[in-house]
């Protein structure tokens, strides 16, 4: 899109080759321009037009939501992508869209059905290859959407870590872990250095998604061309260094690392894991099966800036005019030596140490009353952790986090008040209408898919009430209700005098002038 505003008037067949140029490469620096065209020669040109045309987007399906709600994955994606949409070949559960739909103002969004991502972006997740009941940190983890995607592979059994260092990303962070109902995760604002002091050789996997210079996503991101110089490669490059170091530290022998950036630099991508191993001989990279993720020709550099040499096989590297995407890098790493079969390193602070049950006494009333199987939060896996008025159900075995700086530990339920318990907004996303004891639809689409007709306004206005905060005549016993849309959650209510009391958190309101 650099080239569009000048060239109007003009095809590019009509200019010379050198305006050409000029113009594809108009608003990025000129440095990076001259490194990219030394790095990819004869495809430079290839290069150059796909940056020129507007970007992919795409969104993934949550798992964890999905074989709960009353709704295929198919008529998910025909009400808020396409009915028939193109399949992200690397990424289970990614689906491209169209620029017409607009998936983030649908309410299947609040309600966690999906998160909107890049579709390069989903590649390192699947590299990570997370399983249910494994220990798992994602170091660089904010905005969430690879936190998520791992989380939805786990299937809400073992420890997720997710880390962010900057606060403000780690509020949205843990925003995003909440919206996708997902119960097995902790939130951390930590340096990378305090957490490989707690957690010597304790994650079975660990992904460093790692600050970078951007240059993958120039034509998504144009400030991150205004940021770009050769000096501040070197510097990320530096910091990426200190960041591998500490996640080398974390992982289990026998573990996997995987490392990924969104810049094409050789000194962040191929460098880093040449320096990595330099100092760390008990890794090795492990072989990764591009044809198999439909990445073909996807390979890594061998050598710096365009020196073809032998290609790594355990490198990925996603260039814009040989996939659907942004660009990305990917190594995936192993660590030496096994562990006993069962063995479980306990980390260097403890494992927390809950609360017990019978000083819960108004939660534990709140659920005789309002789940219908209780017991699965009362005596399932896992143990409760207040924190002040808050509390949590965290994983079982978590360690304790006394020193840390921690967002989210575990599943927020909600807040122990004087002589009550409030439920929490976390716990409604986490639930399913199989769950709960009440619950209360907001139909917004036909069971086929289709809008609902004989009041398609008033059905989908109701939905536009609720996430506006709005209180709505009902009828039923009096209580605590799961509001859901077309069977999925998306908040509390209070039934009380025929009126529906809206419990939907002020800080997620939609706008009053917003409509569906």
């Amino acid at each position: 899109f650099w080239y569009r505003q000048k060239g109007a008037g003009y095809t590019m067949g009509q200019m010379d080759k050198a305006e050409q140029d000029r113009e594809k490469g108009k608003g990025l620096p000129q440095a990076f321009l001259q490194r990219m065209k030394a790095m990819l020669g004869e495809e430079y040109e290839a290069f150059m037009e796909a940056i020129g045309e507007g970007r992919c987007q795409a969104l993934r399906l949550n798992p964890l939501k999905l074989r709960e709600g009353g709704k295929t994955a198919s008529q998910v994606l025909g009400e808020v992508a396409d009915p028939e949409p193109e399949k992200v070949p690397w990424a289970d559960h990614g689906y491209y869209y169209t620029e017409a739909a607009r998936p983030g103002r649908h309410p299947y969004h609040q309600a966690g059905l999906y998160y909107i991502q890049e579709p390069s972006a989903m590649m390192p997740a699947e590299l990570l290859d997370p399983r249910p009941g494994e220990r798992i940190l994602d170091l660089c983890a904010a905005p969430g959407g690879k936190s998520t995607q791992i989380a939805g592979k786990m299937e809400g059994k073992g420890f997720l870590l997710c880390n962010e260092i900057h606060p403000a990303r780690a509020k949205i962070l843990s925003e995003n872990i909440e919206r996708l109902g997902i119960r097995n995760a902790c939130v951390s604002n930590e340096e990378p250095k305090r957490l490989a002091e707690v957690f010597p050789e304790y994650f079975d996997r660990i992904l460093v998604d790692a600050p970078c210079s951007g240059e993958g996503m120039f034509r998504k991101n144009q400030e991150a061309c205004g940021e770009w110089s050769p000096e501040n490669v070197d510097m990320c490059a530096a910091r990426q260094d200190q960041i591998l170091d500490c996640a080398g530290k974390m992982l289990r022998p026998g573990g996997r690392l995987v490392y990924s950036t969104c810049t094409f630099s050789w000194e962040e991508n191929e460098g880093s894991i040449d320096r990595f191993l330099a100092g760390h001989p008990e890794y090795r990279i492990l072989p990764v099966s591009r044809e198999g993720l439909g990445l073909t020709g996807c390979d890594g550099l061998c050598g710096k800036e365009g020196e073809k040499g032998l290609h790594l096989e355990g490198i990925v590297r996603m260039w814009p005019q040989r996939i659907k995407g942004e660009g990305h890098f990917a190594a995936v790493l192993e660590k030496n030596g096994t562990w006993p079969e069962g063995y479980r390193k306990a980390p260097a602070c403890g494992v927390a140490k809950g609360i017990p049950l019978k000083e819960l006494g108004e939660y534990m009333a709140f659920c005789q009353e309002n789940l219908r199987v209780p017991e699965a939060f009362l005596r399932g896996e896992g143990c409760y952790m207040g924190y002040g008025e808050n509390l949590y159900l965290v994983p079982g075995d978590m360690p304790s986090m006394r020193g840390l700086r921690i967002l989210r530990a575990g599943l927020h339920v909600g807040e122990r008040k004087k002589n009550r318990f409030e439920p929490s907004h976390a716990l409604a996303l986490a639930l399913s209408p199989a769950d709960v004891a009440h619950t209360w639809d907001l139909p917004f689409t036909s069971s086929e898919g289709e809008v609902l007709s004989g009041g398609t306004a008033d059905s989908r206005e109701l939905v536009a009430a609720y996430l506006r905060g709005q209180t709505f005549p009902a009828e039923g016993e009096k209580g605590w209700y799961l509001v859901c849309v077309d069977g999925f959650s998306l908040g509390w209510g209070k039934l009380a005098g025929g009126i529906m009391k809206n419990h939907y958190p002020r800080g997620l309101r939609i706008q009053t002038s917003e409509k569906f």
